[in-house]
């Protein structure tokens, strides 16, 4: 998103990238959306399809887990909206419904195998969404002086990477990472799920909006919490934002929202790498919210 947004024309000038084999995008989970804003920018560059390459990587594992096929073009699954969020499945849309474009990060490398989980330590189905565990030969044995980390990864030898994902064949889709996970109602809801469909409202741009939950101690689940960052400063439009936030969210994902928030440029925290802090975000918004 960063290049397709911030190179302009000007930089591009007499530029050929058609021998560019391959870029890779490790993110997690990859997104169908990034990948196309990126070729469709440059694209008349030289830029081919099959060089927007995929992989799931992790320090635990040295580096990569998976790899898309250097040369092939990358795998879109598109799946019903409400079943993948209310439900845990990727199956595909059922007529007019609304619908998610997941990409696959790979296959998994020839020394590394992959298993899908439930909670109770079972394999899942194909299209089931469950963590990713994983074992190979270039993994980690443990952490070094924390045997309560190493003891709470492992479990029969498999490595429990904390991300979730599902399966398709050889393709390995990875949705989220599960200490991100919001809980309402007994029901497990993905932040990046609610994120994307705040993108959708206009005036909020890609990247700069942020969903977690906060524990309601008196309802006994977590409340959502949304906040997105318009350009704007004129309050009428940040309380229009805040209600089309609300009313499109929840009506595409069935998930009520207790806090909306809308904000100027720059409130959003960001990692070093440019990813969104979903606990410094957190903090910060209680921060605010106890200080009112």
């Amino acid at each position: 998103n960063f290049c397709a947004q911030k190179i302009r024309e000007r930089h591009l000038e007499g530029a050929d990238i058609s021998s560019l084999r391959a870029v890779i995008n490790c993110s997690e989970p990859v997104r169908w959306e990034s990948h196309q804003a990126f070729y469709e920018k440059f694209k008349d560059y030289g830029l081919k399809l099959e060089a927007l390459q995929t992989s799931y990587a992790m320090a635990e594992n040295v580096f990569s887990v998976t790899q898309s096929p250097l040369g092939s073009k990358p795998v879109v699954d598109e799946i019903d909206r409400e079943a993948f969020i209310l439900e845990r499945v990727a199956k595909s849309p059922f007529d007019e419904r609304p619908s998610i474009k997941m990409m696959s990060s790979g296959y998994p490398l020839d020394n590394v195998e992959i298993r899908i989980m439930d909670e109770d330590d079972n394999v899942v189905d194909e299209r089931v969404i469950g963590e990713i565990v994983l074992q190979g030969n270039s993994m980690l044995t443990g952490y070094y002086n924390r045997d309560d980390l190493t003891e709470q990864a492992f479990t029969s030898g498999w490595f429990r990477t904390g991300d979730y994902g599902y399966m398709v064949g050889k393709d390995i889709f990875v949705t989220g990472r599960k200490k991100d996970m919001i809980i309402v109602g007994g029901r497990n809801v993905y932040p990046q799920d609610l994120e994307m469909l705040t993108y959708e409202v206009p005036g909020v741009h890609a990247g700069r909006a942020v969903a977690f939950g906060i524990f309601d101690e008196k309802q006994g689940t977590e409340d959502v919490v949304i906040i997105a960052e318009i350009d704007s400063d004129d309050a009428a439009e940040w309380q229009k934002t805040a209600d089309s936030i609300r009313l499109h969210v929840t009506r595409n994902s069935a998930i009520a929202l207790r806090y909306v928030r809308v904000v100027g440029p720059n409130w959003i925290v960001k990692t070093s790498s440019g990813k969104t802090a979903r606990l410094a975000n957190k903090e910060k918004f209680l921060g605010e919210l106890l200080g009112e």
